[in-house]
């Protein structure tokens, strides 16, 4: 039979190593000698959000110019389609992001007023502040190819210089997404950039193609 000393010495631990485990949690030594817990967990849910909605801004947007770069070769047209897919890209993530967070809040609350405790509802997912963080992240990734190619004027240097950018970028984005995802990192990396790559060829390729048959006279 165990006694209430024995008890009492093993349950917090039981109760400190899931939460460690389940939650990915920290422990730092907070005012006082008072042991802060530390949750990791939703912190890397909203960063890994950030760096989705980046990798999408980046990806459409660069995809989006080099279709329009196929059969248009001024700079001026190249940038308003890819301001063009920043503005339409960033207002769909964000009312996209408003619509999806809106139903779990209405969802969470619901369950929390059939339980009587309401409590707990400033800790429920925020649909404006994620709508404004997904916007905001696809704009980032938007700029990207943006900036590469607006003050080029040679038609095949931009392009290059749109490829070289977002390939570096999805390089970039790729191993964050794996550092947080826990992922292997060449791997995942890989994974985006051939798939990045290939958006943008087949984009190139197939507008070139519809171009040269005159269905855009």
């Amino acid at each position: 039979m165990t006694t209430p000393q024995a008890s009492s010495d093993a349950s917090p631990s039981k109760i400190f190593n899931l939460d460690v485990e389940e939650g990915e949690k920290d422990v730092h030594e907070g005012v006082e000698g008072v042991q802060v817990v530390v949750d990791y967990a939703k912190r890397a849910q909203w960063l890994r959000a950030a760096v989705l909605g980046a990798n999408d801004g980046l990806l459409s947007t660069a995809s989006l110019m080099m279709g329009v770069g196929a059969v248009k070769k001024d700079v001026k047209t190249m940038i308003l389609a890819g301001i063009a897919g920043l503005v339409g890209g960033a207002c769909s993530m964000a009312i996209g992001e408003f619509v999806s967070v809106y139903s779990q809040y209405d969802i969470e609350f619901a369950q929390m007023k059939r339980e009587g405790n309401t409590s707990q509802k400033d800790k429920l997912p925020n649909p404006y502040q994620a709508a404004v963080a997904s916007a905001i992240a696809f704009a980032i990734g938007a700029m990207v190819p943006l900036l590469g190619a607006a003050f080029i004027e040679d038609y095949k240097v931009r392009l290059g210089v749109v490829v070289a950018v977002v390939t570096l970028a999805l390089m970039v984005f790729g191993g964050v997404g794996a550092v947080l995802g826990k992922a292997p990192l060449v791997k995942s990396s890989l994974r985006v950039l051939i798939g990045g790559w290939l958006a943008m060829a087949l984009t190139f390729g197939l507008t070139k193609l519809v171009g040269s048959i005159g269905v855009t006279h």
